[in-house]
């Protein structure tokens, strides 16, 4: 298993050499958003209307973070299942999204669709939420403050600790992590 550094906007040459199980420190900008935002931004392109954030490169983190507490970027910051952004992932991905944090295997849609378009899904380390936090150096609200938790936010994150959950080529961290173990 490999280590890498990459920084946000991410490129296909970044993806293409990331493997499942390989760990990756992300620096840049991350998007937050659960269901009821996938929803609103899946409904907007299906209405042929400009998005509130860019996809083009983005990654973006299935989250609904703890309130701040005072000198604080961010509340605590755990990663949300990500099998209930499934149904809009692909349409996010066909417009430029190049990676997802959450946590659980993903369908084989969203897989499919991550193939097609050099995507990757990174799993963030779940129970951890209050050390993950400590990654994110600022967070602002810039889309659907109405959803409270669940408003797409923009975080600025330094050395964001994932694991390649599942890669564009097909490798699956979940599976082979079994399939090792199993014996």
């Amino acid at each position: 298993m490999a280590e890498h550094a990459l920084t946000t906007p991410l490129k296909d040459d970044d993806i293409r050499k990331l493997r499942a199980g390989d760990t990756v420190k992300l620096t840049g900008t991350v998007y937050t958003a659960r269901d009821a935002a996938h929803k609103r931004l899946v409904d907007l392109l299906e209405a042929g209307e400009e998005l509130p954030i860019p996809l083009e490169g983005q990654v973006v983190y299935y989250v609904g973070p703890a309130p701040t507490p005072p000198g604080k970027a961010i509340g605590s910051a755990g990663p949300t299942t990500s099998y209930r952004m499934d149904p809009y992932a692909p349409a996010l991905l066909d417009r430029g999204l190049k990676g997802m944090i959450g946590k659980g295997a993903r369908s084989d849609a969203v897989v499919g669709s991550m193939k097609k378009n050099c995507a990757v899904y990174f799993a963030a380390t779940g129970g951890a939420a209050a050390l993950i936090s400590r990654s994110i150096t600022a967070a602002e609200v810039v889309a659907y403050e109405d959803l409270g938790a669940e408003a797409i936010r923009k975080l600025a994150v330094k050395d964001f600790p994932l694991v390649v959950a599942q890669d564009c080529h097909g490798g699956n961290a979940y599976e082979e992590g079994q399939k090792k173990y199993a014996k």
